[in-house]
C-alpha cells in the first residue's frame, strides 16, 4: 500500500468507536455483528467495507452488500460512495437475484424472462373466480401473505397443506390449497412470476447448473448482510449458494428487531450463526447514539430477559423527558390531542419532518389525518403513493433530464428552481391544504435535494443521482410529519415519536394468541420505541373506532414502559 492509501484507510478507522472499529477490522472469514437499535450499525458496516477496499483486501467489484429494502440499499450506496467505495454493489436480495436471472434465464431456459408481477391480488382474484370463490380485499391480502410464507419457507403447495397454518375465515384449508394451486397455474399460463419466484428461480439455477454457480461465485467473493434477523429460509439458502465453499460473510442483526416472522423471517439464523460457522467472530454494538437515556432505559425494560436481547447503553449524557403515557376517552380525542401537541411543537420551531406518529395497522391513520388536517399540520402517510410514482415528480424528472442536456453554466440550484417553477413550484408555501399543498411539498422535496447537494455537483450528476434514487425508490425527506405503521417505521428515526392506539387488541394485535406471536408484538413495539431520539409520547384510548367500538384496556406492554 502507498503512504496515501495507508492514511486513507487509517482515517476510515479513526471515525469509529472502539466496538465499531473492531467490526471494521474483522475483514475475513465469518463475522457476526450483533447491533442494537441506534448503535451505528450502518456506519460500522459501510466503514468496514470501505476499510477493506482502501486497505486492498477487497476488490470493490467483488463485494456484495445485501439488505431488505430498496431505501436501505440506496442509503448504503450513498454512504459507500462518500467513503470512496462506490464500486461496491449494494442491493436487496430480490434485486440481486433478478439481475442474475436476467443474465442466466436465456442461457439456461431460453427466451426472455417471464413478466414480474407488481402484486399478487389480481391473479389470486382470478384464481378465486375460476374456483367460484368470492373473496374480499382483506382475504385476498391474507392469501397473498400465506403464499409468500410458503415460498420463503421453501414449501410446495402439498407441503404447505401439512403445516396446519390458520386460514382466513372465508376459506377452509382445502380451498386455500386449491386456490394456491390455481394461482400458480395461472401464473405459468401467463408467463408471469412473483417476487418469491425470483429468489426460487435464482436458487434453482445455481443448484442445478454448475456453470451458473461458477459464474456467480466468480463475480462476488465478499458478502455483508444487513438485518440478518429478518432472513427467511429461502434467502438464507440463496446466500449459501452464492457463497459456495467460501466463508467471507459478515451478518448484522438484532434479535429484538425481528418483526417479520409472519412473512417467513426467522432469527434462528442469526442466533445459530456460530453453530453454522464454528470459527465465527462475534462482536456486539450496544452503545446507542440515537436516543436519550430515558428512552434507552424504557427500551431496555421492554426487552429485559428476552432471549438474545442486547442491553443498550446511552452514549449521550442528556436524560431527556421520561416517556409519557396518556389515556383518552376515544381515538378521536387521542388524535386531536396528538395533533394539538404536534402543532405546538411546529409553532415553536420544530421541523415537521422530525416528528412521527406511529400505529399498529393502516386503518388507524384516518382519524390522525383528519386531526392533523384540522390543525393545519402538513403530513405524509408512509406507504401511500410512492414519491417517485407521483405524476408531478415523473414530470419534474423528465424536465430536469432535458435541462441537464443543455450547456448553460448556471448554478445547479438555479437550474432546478427554474424547472420546478415552470410546473408550479414557488418559494412561498401555499396557505391552503389539499392537493395544491401536497403537490408543492413533493416538488419542494426535489428543491431541497438540490440545495443539499455538495458544491460543484453538475446538473448531469444531480439528475443521475435522482434517477438512481428513482430506480431504488430511495425517497427524499418531505417537510411533513410522518404517519406510519410500526412495521413501515423500521430503519427510520425522528426527534419526537408518538405511539398511538396502545390498547389490547392492537398492541398486541387481537390475533396474536400464542406466546411467540405476543413476543413478536413486543418486539414490534420495541422498534417503535427506539425510533425516537429525544421525546417519546405513548397513548391509548378506552374506545377505539378501529376496533368497532367497545371498551379497551391499555396494552400490557405499557407497564414496562411507563
Amino acid at each position: 500500500m502507498t503512504a496515501s492509501a495507508v492514511t486513507e484507510a487509517q482515517e476510515i478507522l479513526d471515525a469509529l468507536d472502539e466496538q465499531q472499529r473492531l467490526a471494521a477490522e474483522a475483514l475475513l472469514g465469518p463475522v457476526c455483528l450483533l447491533a442494537g437499535a441506534g448503535t451505528g450499525k450502518t456506519r460500522a458496516i459501510t466503514h468496514r467495507i470501505a476499510y477493506g477496499v482502501a486497505s486492498g483486501v477487497y476488490p470493490p467489484a467483488r463485494v456484495m452488500a445485501l439488505t431488505f429494502t430498496a431505501r436501505a440499499a440506496g442509503e448504503l450506496r450513498g454512504r459507500l460512495r462518500a467513503l470512496g467505495a462506490g464500486g461496491v454493489t449494494a442491493r436487496t436480495f430480490h434485486a440481486s437475484a433478478l439481475s442474475q436471472l436476467g443474465v442466466f434465464w436465456p442461457q439456461v431456459i431460453g427466451g426472455s424472462m417471464p413478466r414480474l408481477l407488481d402484486g399478487k391480488a389480481k391473479v389470486i382474484a382470478h384464481a378465486a373466480d375460476s374456483l367460484r370463490l368470492k373473496l374480499d380485499t382483506a382475504t385476498l391480502r391474507d392469501v397473498a401473505a400465506e403464499i409468500e410464507w410458503r415460498k420463503t419457507s421453501r414449501l410446495s403447495v402439498d407441503g404447505y397443506a401439512t403445516k396446519g397454518r390458520p386460514v382466513p375465515p372465508a376459506l377452509t384449508l382445502e380451498k386455500m390449497v386449491d386456490l394456491q394451486r390455481s394461482y400458480e397455474n395461472l401464473k405459468d399460463e401467463r408467463r408471469q412470476i412473483d417476487f418469491e419466484d425470483v429468489l426460487l428461480a435464482a436458487a434453482g439455477m445455481i443448484e442445478a447448473e454448475p456453470r451458473v454457480a461458477q459464474q456467480v461465485r466468480e463475480q462476488y467473493r465478499f458478502f455483508v448482510v444487513d438485518e440478518y434477523q429478518d432472513v427467511s429460509p429461502l434467502q438464507h439458502d440463496l446466500l449459501q449458494l452464492w457463497l459456495g465453499d467460501r466463508n467471507d460473510v459478515c451478518v448484522v442483526g438484532d434479535v429484538s428487531q425481528t418483526i417479520y416472522s409472519f412473512a417467513g423471517a426467522s432469527p434462528d439464523y442469526l442466533l445459530g450463526f456460530t453453530s453454522e460457522h464454528e470459527d465465527a467472530v462475534v462482536l456486539r454494538l450496544e452503545q446507542n447514539y440515537r436516543s436519550t437515556s430515558a428512552i434507552v432505559s424504557a427500551a431496555n425494560r421492554l426487552m429485559r430477559g428476552r432471549p438474545g436481547a442486547l442491553t443498550l447503553q446511552a452514549a449521550t449524557d442528556a436524560a431527556g423527558p421520561v416517556p409519557n403515557v396518556s389515556a383518552f376517552e376515544s381515538d378521536g380525542t387521542e388524535a386531536r390531542a396528538v395533533a394539538t401537541s404536534i402543532a405546538a411543537q411546529i409553532a415553536g420551531g420544530t421541523p415537521p419532518e422530525s416528528i412521527a406518529a406511529l400505529y399498529r395497522i393502516n386503518s388507524q391513520s384516518a382519524v390522525l389525518e383528519a386531526a392533523l388536517d384540522d390543525a393545519g399540520v402538513p403530513f405524509a402517510v408512509r406507504g401511500a403513493t410512492r414519491f417517485f410514482d407521483q405524476r408531478e415528480i415523473k414530470e419534474a424528472i423528465m424536465l430536469l433530464r432535458g435541462a441537464s442536456m443543455t450547456t448553460a453554466a448556471e448554478p445547479l440550484a438555479k437550474t432546478v428552481s427554474d424547472v420546478l417553477r415552470s410546473i408550479g413550484w414557488s418559494q412561498d408555501v401555499p396557505e391552503t391544504r389539499g392537493a395544491v399543498r401536497d403537490r408543492w411539498e413533493s416538488l419542494n422535496a426535489l428543491m431541497r435535494l438540490a440545495d443539499e447537494t455538495p458544491q460543484g455537483t453538475t446538473m448531469r450528476e444531480f439528475v443521475a443521482e435522482l434517477l438512481e434514487r428513482q430506480s431504488g425508490q430511495h425517497e427524499p425527506t418531505m417537510s411533513a410529519v410522518t404517519l406510519a405503521t410500526l412495521h413501515s417505521a423500521k430503519g427510520l428515526e425522528w426527534d419526537t415519536v408518538y405511539l398511538v392506539g396502545l390498547v389490547e387488541g392492537l398492541v398486541p394485535i387481537s390475533y396474536a394468541r400464542d406466546e411467540a406471536a405476543v413476543d413478536e408484538e413486543r418486539r414490534l413495539l420495541y422498534v417503535g420505541v427506539t425510533r425516537a431520539r429525544r421525546r417519546l409520547e405513548l397513548s391509548w384510548s378506552a374506545r377505539a373506532q378501529v376496533e368497532r367500538g367497545g371498551q379497551h384496556q391499555p396494552s400490557r406492554f405499557l407497564a414496562d414502559l411507563g
